[in-house]
């Protein structure tokens, strides 16, 4: 463990190097005359900016932190594409050419800044502009309430705090009353790792303004420590019921079941979970994270709503969460069972998405 986080280190502090060293060369080609005193001063600024994602944990009552390190990673992550692509084409043309080398570094660092607010621009829109995505499920079982059809807008991964702000909440409640839905689920992931910005940012009270009913599930970022009630108290008061391992049915057309997370060790099965509901009730099940979708398929679920994944966030993660996953995004049949995971509302680490899109997602179900 202590080997692998010093080798992690290295490695991490030499990328930190590597991006101060094009930095710095880039400074120098548009001011030569600049004196060493500046090399010290963005040496220090970099490495404050690369420790803020470890401070974003210590200080977490403040927002400063959590910004500091979301825009650091996000720098960071252009830099391992943009940096080594523009050192080799000025490395070519160095070889090939016989272009002035200031001129040729000036020209390779306007294009890498240039790059970097493009990219940075549509990774930030492509996070903080969500998409509605729409899926039909048919339910070969009669609703509770005789009904024939009913509208789901499930969002999962909201990672509300100090990123996922007040204005992204809003936006989520907009969105949601627009679909007029009659029921909402939230399968996990609902706060940032702790309560402390949900609720100075004034989320509860946002969140209430949902109007339809709500139901979530923790997931692995809901940390909930043992004996303290107050997460599920406060998701509570956002206006949502909790089930923690619960299963229930009453005053709606289907049975819920919204499990523990995965992380949790004293969780219920699934088939366990299954086995307190009626099973000719039209199940529906919250679990957070889409593992092991033919247990669920097996227990007699009908359909389950997951999310976790965010469909890997950023290029090319989402290869990774491919192959982890059989489900890990979109719609998937898993024998009678119908499994939709949502990419996520929100974000983690970086407010940031590459390759992927925020998104709400709208369920149409209709009963035998």
């Amino acid at each position: 463990m202590a080997v692998g986080l010093i080798i992690f280190l290295l490695v991490y502090h030499a990328f930190v190097l590597y991006i101060g060293w094009n930095v710095w060369k880039g400074i120098k080609a548009f001011r030569p005359d600049l004196r060493r005193r500046w090399l010290v001063a963005l040496s220090a600024a970099l490495l404050l900016a690369a420790w803020s994602m470890f401070a974003r944990f210590r200080f977490s009552e403040y927002a400063w932190p959590h910004w500091a390190a979301g825009v650091w990673l996000t720098f960071a992550y252009l830099m391992v594409f943009i940096l080594p692509l523009t050192n080799i084409v000025v490395l070519l043309f160095r070889i090939f050419s016989r272009i002035d080398r200031r001129r040729l570094t000036r020209r390779a660092t306007l294009t890498a800044a240039v790059l970097t607010l493009l990219a940075g621009a549509y990774g930030v829109y492509s996070a903080y502009s969500p998409v509605v995505r729409a899926y039909d499920v048919r339910i070969d079982k009669p609703a509770l309430d005789g009904r024939t059809e009913m509208k789901i807008v499930m969002a999962a991964d909201t990672h509300f705090g100090a990123l996922s702000g007040p204005s992204h909440a809003k936006r989520l409640v907009r969105l949601i009353n627009e679909q007029q839905p009659d029921l909402v689920l939230f399968p996990g992931d609902l706060v940032d790792d702790d309560i402390v910005q949900y609720v100075k940012q004034g989320i509860p009270e946002i969140l209430r303004g949902i109007e339809a009913p709500v139901y979530a599930s923790l997931g692995n970022h809901d940390r909930l420590e043992a004996g303290d009630t107050t997460l599920i108290r406060t998701l509570e008061d956002s206006g949502m019921t909790l089930l923690y391992d619960e299963v229930t049915s009453e005053g709606l057309p289907v049975t819920l079941i919204g499990r523990k997370d995965r992380t949790d060790a004293a969780r219920l099965s699934v088939a366990e979970l299954a086995r307190q509901a009626d099973p000719a009730s039209p199940l529906i099940l919250l679990d957070h994270q889409p593992y092991e979708l033919e247990l669920a398929a097996q227990a007699g679920i009908d359909l389950e709503v997951s999310g976790h994944t965010h469909r890997g966030q950023i290029f090319p993660a989402n290869f990774i969460t491919n192959r982890i996953y059989e489900n890990d995004w979109g719609y998937l049949q898993k024998g009678k069972m119908d499994s939709i995971v949502t990419s996520g509302y929100g974000f983690w680490g970086l407010p940031f998405r590459i390759g992927t899109r925020s998104e709400l997602v709208v369920i149409d179900v209709s009963f035998k």
